[in-house]
């Protein structure tokens, strides 16, 4: 009899989201399942790793599963998991389910979800991050009410067929972004939009008088239709291939031409 899978889920949005719990019940019936994430709200902390304070890790109340709350990041908890707490590599890493969207060379750089599965695939961890498309109004809300169903059962799909089968060969993570209006999965494979935000920096003044800063932003829309923007803004479950390797793409000779400038032609 074949051994049971462990599969390890996680988020940046905190141990007590909703998207968390719906990952959870998608995925139950396909092996052992360990939950565990940040405390707190870590969205936009991409892959950072705390190394200069200690990181307390307790056991979490979630939905009847076996939980744990780390006081850290998402790479924080993907590997306490597996040094500490399951002493092994998972079979699989599922992060999400993540309240808005992570899509564009932008979202994937800055996200915790989605740094949460490099962190696992870094390991040799097969992963997979899915976000629900969402109303701005819902993004960053830990207890956001909205509708899983759809992305609950595309990251079960997903899931079963990646214990069953594996990632497809070059790939280390799946970014799997789900539009919220749709009513059935149509897949589609994109790469990453360039950038997809106008950023706003909006100044204000404290109470003495000194200025503060926030960091906000608006959507773009993509008229490229091999995008993950373009893909989920019609309706689509955009799946974008992630690699960790983040080398150019680029004819070495090219490279080696453009350093002769600053190496007096040595190489």
């Amino acid at each position: 009899m074949s051994q049971e899978k462990t599969i390890l889920i996680t988020n940046d949005d905190g141990i007590r989201s909703l998207g968390l719990v719906a990952a959870a019940n998608a995925l139950s019936d396909l092996g052992r399942l360990i939950l565990v994430a940040p405390s707190v709200q870590k969205s936009g902390v991409g892959r950072s790793l705390s190394l200069f304070e200690p990181i307390r890790v307790s056991s979490a109340n979630v939905a009847g599963y076996e939980a744990y709350e780390v006081a850290g990041t998402p790479t924080d908890a993907v590997l306490i998991a597996e040094y500490a707490i399951l002493k092994r590599k998972p079979d699989l890493l599922v992060a999400g389910i993540n309240v808005g969207e992570n899509v564009s060379t932008e979202s994937v750089m800055t996200s915790g979800t989605v740094g949460a599965a490099l962190t696992g695939a870094s390991q040799d961890i097969p992963a997979i991050a899915i976000s629900l498309q969402a109303h701005r109004a819902h993004v960053f809300e830990t207890r956001s009410e909205v509708d899983f169903g759809l992305a609950a059962d595309v990251g079960r799909t997903l899931a079963a067929h990646t214990l069953a089968c594996g990632l497809p060969a070059k790939v280390d993570v799946l970014n799997v972004n789900v539009p919220m209006s749709a009513a059935v999965a149509r897949y589609k494979t994109t790469r990453l939009q360039r950038n997809v935000f106008d950023i706003r920096i909006i100044e204000r003044l404290d109470p003495r008088g000194n200025a503060y800063f926030w960091i906000g932003s608006d959507f773009k829309n993509s008229q490229q239709p091999d995008t993950d923007v373009y893909a989920l803004n019609n309706g689509f479950v955009s799946v974008t291939p992630l690699t960790l390797d983040n080398t150019a793409a680029t004819d070495k000779r090219s490279l080696q031409e453009w350093l002769k400038v600053v190496d007096g032609g040595s190489r």
